[in-house]
């Protein structure tokens, strides 16, 4: 049997590895459009960028793993189309592999900010190694720093780029930082952790375009905002969002909604072809809802379920969903993703460095949001984890009281 593999992410990777370690014996082929082996994304905006970590260090294997598990690795290969009737897919240069079973992990790449000015150079995406092998020449104390949009990667971008010394700014098209993604609270938190570190944040920004450098042909030296002003900037990052990878699974005919559509193993619409990471949209039977997740552990478990169906021993997929981001002396740790949110109680002081937020829905906890509080993040996540399974209601008096330690929740 041969197994293809399209993308060489996080969830690639972990279909891999439990394909080896639940016995599959039969060929791996793994396709990635980069010249890397798999490797982390989440430390590329923090740690990476920083400098405080080698690039052999973000591999999550080393080369010696493929050869030693039998994978025959194609790098900078782009797969330009499948045929799910011949078993075969097709790419650049001729390239050309059949398959038995074929798993879709593409993963998803950044919104384009296609403005006036784009082609100048120094204004990066922040995706790949590459972008930001490309992008830490230019870190240099005193430089101008411009982030296009408020979300958690601009704002770790933010957060190196003070920590070395640039002057920053944040500038966000909607009138709080994270509109999309967190509760007002925590918008309101990261305003003033970022505004106390010196970045600038501008609000309900509307640009228009980017303007070149006076002193550097070819190269941008402002934004322009609709009101004529520019924003002097040495260079720029845009963070406004992603869009996952569908194109060959779409023209190949494999259901599409909000990404590839799949079933709790991975399994498309399409017989013998699975999908996994970012690229899909997939039920989650604990949140009684459909999700399109951009997250490790969502990659890596539907990596795990997507490799027991090929080996004919299925576990299917459920998770709450958890999420993290570093930003200065911050780890911010996030666990389920309530549709409403009904009651939040606060544990802690949020004008500190240390507090946890609880989202009721329907009386049940939904979602935490925590602060440094690793104790109250994890019990939290069991407790959401009941509540989902088993409709276990706790008191949210209880989450509140500091005498009250996390662990005695789950008693």
């Amino acid at each position: 049997m041969k197994t293809v593999l399209i993308g060489a992410g996080q969830a690639a990777l972990q279909t891999i590895v439990s394909l080896r370690q639940q016995g599959y014996e039969g060929d791996i082929h793994l396709i990635g459009d980069e010249p890397f082996i798999p490797y982390q994304r989440p430390p590329l905006s923090k740690a990476y960028l920083l400098g405080e970590l080698e690039r052999d260090r973000l591999f999550l294997k080393p080369e010696k793993f493929f050869d030693e598990q039998n994978v025959t690795m194609h790098l900078e290969r782009t797969v330009t189309s499948i045929d799910p009737e011949a078993k075969t897919i097709a790419g650049d240069d001729g390239f050309a592999l059949d398959y038995d079973k074929l798993v879709i992990a593409t993963g998803s790449r950044p919104r384009i900010l296609g403005l006036p000015g784009r082609q100048l150079k120094h204004i990066f995406d922040l995706r790949g190694m590459s972008d930001i092998d490309a992008m830490m020449p230019h870190f240099q104390a005193g430089k101008k720093l411009a982030i296009i949009g408020g979300g958690y990667i601009g704002l770790e971008a933010a957060a190196v780029g003070r920590k070395m010394g640039l002057d920053v700014t944040v500038l966000e098209a909607a009138p709080r930082l994270l509109a999309r993604v967190a509760e007002p609270e925590l918008s309101a938190y990261f305003t003033r952790l970022h505004e106390g570190h010196g970045v600038e944040i501008k609000t309900e920004t509307s640009i228009v375009g980017f303007t070149e450098s006076t002193s550097e042909s070819g190269c941008v030296g402002g934004i322009e905002f609709a009101d004529g002003s520019i924003l002097d900037a040495d260079m720029v990052i845009t963070g406004i969002g992603i869009l996952p990878n569908i194109e060959i699974a779409a023209e190949a005919g494999l259901d599409i909604e909000n990404g590839i559509v799949v079933d709790d193993l991975g399994h498309t619409s399409v017989a013998d072809i699975y999908a996994a990471g970012d690229c899909t949209y997939h039920p989650n039977d604990l949140l009684k809802r459909k999700l399109r997740l951009e997250s490790v552990p969502n990659a890596i478990e539907q990596g795990k379920a997507v490799a027991s169906d090929i080996v004919g021993k299925p576990q299917p997929y459920h998770q709450v969903p958890w999420f993290w981001s570093d930003q200065y002396d911050v780890k911010l740790q996030i666990v389920g993703v309530p549709e409403r949110v009904d009651h939040k109680v606060l544990r802690g002081d949020d004008t500190t460095n240390s507090f946890a937020w609880f989202y009721f829905t329907d009386g049940k906890l939904t979602g935490v949001t925590a602060v440094n509080r690793m104790a109250e993040f994890m019990a939290g996540k069991q407790l959401i984890l009941k509540a989902c399974s088993e409709g276990h209601e706790i008191s949210p008096e209880q989450l509140v009281d500091e005498d009250s330690k996390p662990k005695s929740w789950l008693a």
